[in-house]
């Protein structure tokens, strides 16, 4: 059993209920897995692997797991070999469980056990019915600490995974400028143009030129669009999520445009300085709302910009992020704002 302190989610809490469905089989571990509960889950199982969707969570057990993959598409065991129990953390996103579900149950047994996890608010029948594709019996087995556990056996016909069927395509048309942005699951403002990026696109600088980091790149918006407006920038892209990281790969490729795409949490993968960081900050965190990664970005960002490069980033009018530019930088400019976001700008 894990010491009380090491925090465990609510999600891992329920589980340890049930740890007796973990004993002595082989398991593919995915979704929203958020605490150390995998390093306990080794333990029980046979065998284990994890897939991390989260590089936060990839960078701290990787080096405690046998078997632990960052990746937005499981290929499966080396030896071929398949699970017996397949445990999802239900992530926020609908479309990315029915993802992860397409992608993962290919590598099941026939009669192998799917386990769900998740938080009520979730949204419990709508995931329950996820699951019909792939069992005839799907039962509710726990509910405690407004979590609940769902439970079924593989027992229908499960497709080859194709990944491209999955892919969302849309357009963007912006002061003559074109784009075409691909987008997996999950991914955020998943196929359409988000108005905070629009509004910050729209009252961009007359010049940006040298290197420039685009912070929770997503699927690319940004970075495309900057690659486009100055093309003479270098562009590096960061996201905690590999299926914006994979998302932001699909897109340069689409639009013919290049940049380097890497896995960083916040700056923890980032070595150098730049003449511009880009950012439209992430603020959500699985199910909750979670500000540390833009607060984490702002407060150490100075240390990441030449001097006399800029700071640009849209946020929603709520989010006072204004204290903390004052904080780093001494002063900013309010470059834009409608009535629901602000473009804050600050000078290094």
């Amino acid at each position: 059993m894990m010491s009380s302190s090491q925090t465990l989610s609510n999600p891992s809490l329920v589980l340890q209920r049930n740890e007796a469905l973990f004993a002595e089989k082989s398991i593919l571990v995915a979704g929203n897995i958020d605490d150390q509960y995998p390093i306990e889950l080794q333990k029980m199982a046979s065998s284990s692997t994890f897939c991390f969707n989260d590089y936060r969570y990839f960078e701290k057990l990787q080096n405690q797991l046998q078997d632990s993959h960052f990746t937005h598409n499981y290929s499966g065991k080396t030896d071929g070999s398949q699970f017996d129990l397949l445990l999802v953390y239900i992530p926020k996103a609908k479309p990315e469980l029915e993802y992860l579900l397409a992608n993962l149950t290919p590598h099941l047994k026939a009669g192998a056990e799917i386990v769900l996890v998740g938080e009520k608010k979730c949204g419990i029948k709508s995931v329950s019915s996820l699951l019909e594709a792939y069992a005839e019996q799907i039962n509710m087995i726990d509910s405690a600490k407004h979590c609940s556990v769902i439970y079924a056996e593989l027992s229908k016909a499960v497709k080859p995974f194709v990944e491209e069927k999955w892919i969302k395509d849309y357009q963007i048309n912006l002061n003559d400028i074109s784009l075409t942005i691909r987008s997996l699951p999950g991914v955020f403002s998943f196929g359409e143009l988000d108005k905070g990026s629009e509004l910050l696109l729209n009252n961009l600088p007359e010049a940006l030129n040298g290197t420039a980091l685009d912070f929770g790149c997503g699927a690319g918006v940004l970075s495309c669009y900057l690659l486009k407006q100055y093309p003479e920038l270098t562009l590096d892209m960061v996201d905690i999520n590999a299926y914006a990281l994979a998302s932001a790969q699909l897109t340069l490729a689409k639009n013919d445009l290049k940049a380097n795409v890497f896995a960083s949490d916040v700056f923890s993968k980032v070595d150098k300085q730049y003449d511009v960081l880009i950012s439209n900050p992430p603020f959500h965190s699985g199910q909750k709302t979670n500000y540390e990664a833009a607060e984490t970005f702002i407060n150490q960002s100075k240390n990441h910009l030449k001097k006399k490069g800029k700071l640009i980033i849209v946020a929603n009018k709520f989010l006072r992020y204004e204290p903390l530019l004052n904080a780093a930088y001494k002063t900013f400019v309010e470059e834009a704002a409608d009535n629901k976001f602000k473009v804050l700008s600050c000078k290094g």
